[in-house]
């Protein structure tokens, strides 16, 4: 499966522009062949506390991205405001499933609450485990998802440019402590330190975006990540009756 991470400068407040932008960069990933394509935390609005930011079923906000996903018969990953919920969803042709953020972060909680749940989203293109940003920084998050099945993690965050490093080390770190694929998708900007990656099972850098916007495609190798489990059985050795 081709997966694409679109790394959007996500304008604040500016739905509209935001849509047409995402849906801009979105045509040429699938034209070049990618069925699963990942966009940024709160790529609609940003951290947008206007009147009017958050949506509520059915999602009206999403209309011009369920054409999109019927047309091109894909999948389309993302947050956006619900309340107060950053309700990540797996967009598909017919269908949407949906994961809230779990750890808000620092004044991030005076308007929204954590998630109650951590579990992977049933799709035509396997088991997402899905985690928005800072929920990144918590090993447990993808480590349930993947002993929960998770085919592979996507991370869709807002990271800050001076924490690009530890950026970077999380993407790989939980990828390899739990072979399996990983599609890393973070906003561009002046602000963010972009750097978008996607991730095999082994760790490999199978792309890495810069700074600036644009979009990056990878394939999600499910057959190497079985290999890489044989190879090094670690979900198998683990031990958790000790931990």
């Amino acid at each position: 499966m081709l997966s694409a991470s679109l790394q959007l400068d996500v304008r604040l407040c500016s739905r509209k522009e935001n849509i047409r932008r995402a849906l801009w960069l979105a045509e040429p990933a699938v034209e070049g062949g990618a069925e699963i394509v990942v966009l940024p935390e709160l790529f609609l609005t940003g951290f947008c506390y206007r009147k009017g930011a958050s949506d509520q079923p059915p999602y009206p906000s999403l209309g011009p991205l369920r054409d999109f996903v019927e047309e091109h018969r894909c999948m389309l990953i993302g947050s956006l405001i619900d309340g107060r919920l950053n309700l990540g969803f797996c967009l598909e042709p017919g269908h949407i499933g949906f994961q809230p953020k779990v750890h808000p972060f620092g004044p991030e909680k005076r308007y929204f609450n954590g998630g109650d749940r951590i579990s992977p989203l049933e799709t035509a293109w396997g088991k997402v485990g899905l985690e928005i940003c800072y929920d990144i920084r918590f090993p447990e998050v993808a480590r349930k998802l993947t002993l929960d099945g998770a085919d592979y993690l996507v991370t869709i965050a807002q990271f800050p440019s001076q924490r690009r490093d530890q950026w970077r080390y999380l993407c790989l770190a939980r990828a390899v402590e739990n072979q399996i694929p990983h599609i890393a998708c973070n906003c561009s900007g002046p602000e963010f330190c972009g750097s978008s990656m996607i991730v095999d099972s082994a760790g490999g850098i199978l792309a890495e975006a810069g700074s600036d916007e644009g979009l990056i495609l990878g394939e999600i190798d499910l057959g190497h990540r079985d290999r890489t489990r044989e190879m090094i059985p670690c979900l198998e050795d683990r031990r958790p009756e000790l931990y």
